[in-house]
């Protein structure tokens, strides 16, 4: 079954409008955990507007699931990963002051600086994740660097979904394809929702992990975290 690493970026987000530690990330991260989620996600920025720093180095010992940081490989997340040692690490090509990752590498023509760093990664037995879009040579490049896996960025297909969904998730599925038969793992992520997540699996059964955070947390407010994991996990059945 796929698993479903929730990201907890939003719910860091909300403690950090007011100060104090209201919501406390440590406890949610590890409520995630009892509601069934897989995995945990966080995605570090130079700036710590919602996760931050200390939050990954704290939550680290606490989890009982997947650990997975997302973020740019600059020398100090490359720091705070190979001293966190999460299981999985997902490097995307964010700008400083990105609000959110909206495009994949281009593992062409970054090809030997993401070769050095997932190299770095793989020395210290961390998975290694590259987030691309479903462009075949990318895909190609991403198992020529020694990634384990890519993760597909889905705000393509989350954008046509209700235009026409065939449509909109072939390019997935054949970039699912390409990537299992160059040995690499498969992992989805960005916009998707309880609207869209199980189409996309169901075309892609064999995805390995699905990372959600903002439709996550707002479906929740309504919900209540621990149905609302639920749901979502129902869409990875």
């Amino acid at each position: 079954m796929t698993k479903l690493s929730v990201n907890i970026n939003k719910v860091a987000t909300i403690r950090n409008a007011r100060g104090g530690n209201n919501p406390d990330i440590l406890k949610v991260a590890q409520d995630c955990e009892s509601f069934g989620a897989d995995g945990i996600t966080v995605h570090p920025r130079p700036d710590e507007r919602h996760i931050r720093y200390a939050d990954v180095v704290n939550l680290r010992p606490l989890l009982r699931t997947e650990f997975n940081i997302e973020g740019y490989p600059s020398r100090e997340f490359i720091d705070l990963v190979l001293k966190v040692k999460p299981h999985q690490v997902t490097l995307v090509p964010d700008a400083p002051d990105q609000i959110t990752s909206n495009a994949g590498w281009d593992t062409y023509k970054h090809q030997d600086f993401l070769t050095e760093v997932v190299g770095a990664f793989k020395e210290a037995d961390i998975r290694t994740s590259l987030f691309v879009d479903t462009t075949p040579k990318f895909i190609e490049y991403a198992a020529k660097i020694g990634a384990d896996r890519v993760e597909l960025y889905t705000e393509p297909y989350a954008a046509s979904y209700s235009n026409n969904r065939e449509e909109a998730v072939a390019p997935f599925v054949e970039a699912a394809r390409i990537a299992r038969s160059l040995g690499l793992g498969l992992n989805v992520g960005h916009d998707l929702s309880l609207e869209n997540l199980q189409y996309l699996h169901d075309s892609i059964p064999w995805i390995d992990e699905a990372s959600i955070g903002h439709a996550l947390i707002c479906d929740a407010l309504y919900m209540g975290l621990e149905k609302t994991i639920g749901e979502y996990k129902k869409c990875l059945s």
